[in-house]
């Protein structure tokens, strides 16, 4: 069984920073690509970023390209998603979520403010 735990969340101010991880179980991590994802209420959830399986490609979203990074430990089964420069439309719940499959984690808050 997929289980996705995303944590790292929380207040922040604009221009601050933040690192999400996901920490993954219930499949063989080093053979999946795994990506962000983002949602705010009323909207549709958003691509964010993704990394392959071995790390050695990465794809981002044109509103946070040269933000955010993304890596992840295939050791320890966590993706990461590191966030600079957060601004307030930054803001939404960011889950993970596995290619190829359709299981999400329960996310975690953002919320960039002053």
């Amino acid at each position: 069984q997929v289980q996705l735990v995303e944590s790292g969340g929380g207040l922040v101010q604009p221009g601050g920073s933040l690192r999400l991880s996901c920490r993954a179980s219930g499949f063989t991590f080093s053979t999946k690509g795994m990506k962000w994802y983002r949602q705010t209420p009323g909207k549709e959830r958003e691509f964010v970023a993704t990394i392959s399986s071995t790390g050695d490609f990465v794809n981002f979203a044109d509103s946070v390209r040269g933000r955010f990074s993304i890596s992840r430990n295939n050791i320890q089964n966590t993706v990461y998603l590191q966030m600079n420069n957060l601004k307030p439309e930054d803001t939404a719940v960011y889950t993970c979520g596995v290619w190829g499959l359709d299981d999400w984690g329960p996310g975690t808050q953002v919320t960039v403010s002053s």
